[in-house]
């Protein structure tokens, strides 16, 4: 028996790295799992992957359907539902890096990673969202998830990556509105920021992240799994609009924005009056994590 026996997942992005880490996860605890990836082959080594691991052999299903459209997206929930019977959990993990410095970036560079990170987080969750909403003004039990990908870069920035740290600052907003207008449906939002050698991080932080030679492998992709795996169980009913850093064996809460140290004239500023006020302001409040790379 495992935590999600009798659960179907959709996992984008699942065809490497943290997405074939969570979905060789999800299968051991017992889900159906929809393998999503724009590389229909490395969707199907995964499926292999889950099969050859003792799971059901209808328990994994390939699909490379486009992520960032209504209409493809629609393609990907309806082959779901038709082998498995419904869908309870969605992992948004698709992305892409276009990495330049910001006076660098063209409109290529920009549109790319918006399409394929807050269009790609929003047409499944859209559309599973809506089902998921119908069925509980329908009388019918829903314990649903949407679990979606931040970065360390949206939550603190990252030099040379502002359309990347941009999409996934708003990734994080998104949770947060999300977690708040679908909870009383029965579907919960929450989101993490991984750590983990992939695709995208393997070239950039190469010897940072490198394998080593005998003992725990930090980053290793499958050590962020387990936590995703819990988000989506049952047993995280009562968890809600958060951001979880993961890496190695650490997780954390993140603290977002909040209100900070205030200050009130009670009536309206002059222009000259505000350097006073704000430098006392900033020396009550607390120092932010610097940018990544500064």
């Amino acid at each position: 028996m495992g935590i999600c026996d009798a659960r179907t997942v959709i996992i984008t992005g699942a065809g490497g790295g943290l997405g074939r880490a969570y979905a060789l996860a999800f299968a051991a605890e017992g889900a159906n799992v929809v393998v999503n990836d724009i590389r229909r082959e490395a969707a199907e080594a995964v499926c292999a992957e889950i099969r050859a691991a003792g799971a059901n052999a209808n328990a994994a299903l390939a699909s490379a359907d486009d992520i960032t459209q209504l209409a493809t997206a629609q393609r990907i929930v309806d082959a779901a539902v038709e082998v498995f019977g419904d869908v309870h959990v969605l992992v948004n993990n698709a992305g892409i890096c276009r990495d330049r410095m910001f006076v660098s970036l063209t409109e290529a560079d920009w549109d790319d990673v918006m399409r394929v990170h807050l269009r790609g987080h929003f047409c499944l969750a859209n559309l599973l969202a809506r089902r998921w909403r119908d069925a509980a003004k329908a009388g019918r039990p829903v314990d649903a998830r949407i679990i979606n990908t931040s970065s360390g870069a949206g939550l603190q920035g990252s030099v040379g990556q502002s359309n990347y740290a941009a999409a996934k600052a708003g990734i994080a907003a998104l949770t947060l509105v999300q977690a708040a207008e679908l909870g009383r449906y029965g579907i919960t939002a929450n989101a993490l920021a991984p750590a983990a050698r992939t695709g995208m991080t393997e070239d950039v932080f190469a010897d940072m992240m490198r394998a080593p030679a005998d003992g725990f492998d930090y980053y290793d992709p499958a050590n962020v799994a387990p936590l995703v795996v819990w988000l989506g169980s049952a047993a995280s009913a009562q968890v809600n609009g958060r951001m979880f850093e993961a890496a190695g064996g650490m997780v954390s809460v993140a603290d977002g924005w909040r209100t900070g140290p205030r200050t009130d004239k009670g009536s309206r500023w002059q222009p000259a009056e505000l350097g006073p006020a704000v430098a006392e302001l900033l020396a009550q409040a607390q120092t932010p994590q610097p940018v990544y790379g500064s």
